[in-house]
């Protein structure tokens, strides 16, 4: 990294989904929780400054599903008591108004949301391609390796073509019985653009690095993802 030595490698973004509606199911979906505390927690505990971004700002919405008792975890509970780290939460940048060049790496938590609003979001396919550009690490986990599907490399090639990518599995997708509702498959969609696409098995922590590319399987997968991170810009 050249920034290792820098105050600018002490700065970390993380984007999260602005959408809320899975599909027309009338339910609501979002980020998942488990997928932003654990990340966030390793990373200000390694020292780093985390920086919040979502399309719209302010208040990301919660994929409620993920505060249920089921799928609560020590980085969970952490941020149920953390009133200070809530309120950072609660007040997003605009992603529009997010420079790459104020980053050393970027971090996209998961969730059903991201499928939606920040596959197709233009600003977040510019950052990708700015952080890609400038040499710089930039983590997916789950859902959120959808960011990566429009993002393109020098020649116009998908970014993901010929790397070794991980993402939310058809399996896993069948298993929460959304196979019907998402807007696509992942691992299909990943697939079709010429990824390696690789996984283990379902809800298994599964994580794999291609270059300043990292990417994690499923809501297990992200404390690792982060851990990948901060060994490279350490």
């Amino acid at each position: 990294m050249t920034t290792k030595n820098s105050a600018l490698s002490k700065e970390v973004l993380m984007v999260l989904t602005s959408h809320d509606k899975l599909g027309d199911t009338g339910e609501k979906t979002g980020f998942w929780l488990e997928e932003f505390a654990s990340p966030y927690y390793q990373l200000v505990d390694a020292g780093f400054n985390v920086t919040l971004a979502s399309p719209l700002g302010g208040q990301p919405p919660l994929d409620p599903k993920s505060a249920e008792a089921d799928f609560q975890t020590d980085a969970t509970r952490r941020f149920e008591q953390d009133s200070a780290s809530q309120a950072v939460l609660a007040n997003t940048k605009k992603l529009d108004l997010i420079d790459a060049n104020e980053y050393a790496a970027v971090f996209y938590p998961g969730g059903h949301g991201p499928m939606w609003d920040l596959t197709n979001d233009q600003h977040s396919i510019a950052l990708i391609s700015a952080f890609i550009e400038q040499n710089k690490p930039v983590a997916v986990v789950c859902h959120a390796t959808a960011v990566l599907l429009n993002v393109k490399d020098a020649n116009g090639d998908a970014i993901v073509k010929g790397k070794k990518i991980a993402g939310f599995t058809n399996s896993e997708e069948a298993a929460v019985q959304l196979t019907d509702i998402v807007p696509f498959l992942l691992e299909d969609e990943l697939i079709k653009l010429g990824a390696n696409y690789q996984k283990s098995d379902d809800w298994a922590s599964f994580v794999v690095e291609d270059g300043n590319i990292i990417s994690g399987q499923n809501p297990a997968s992200s404390s690792e993802a982060a851990a990948r991170l901060i060994i490279k810009l350490s």
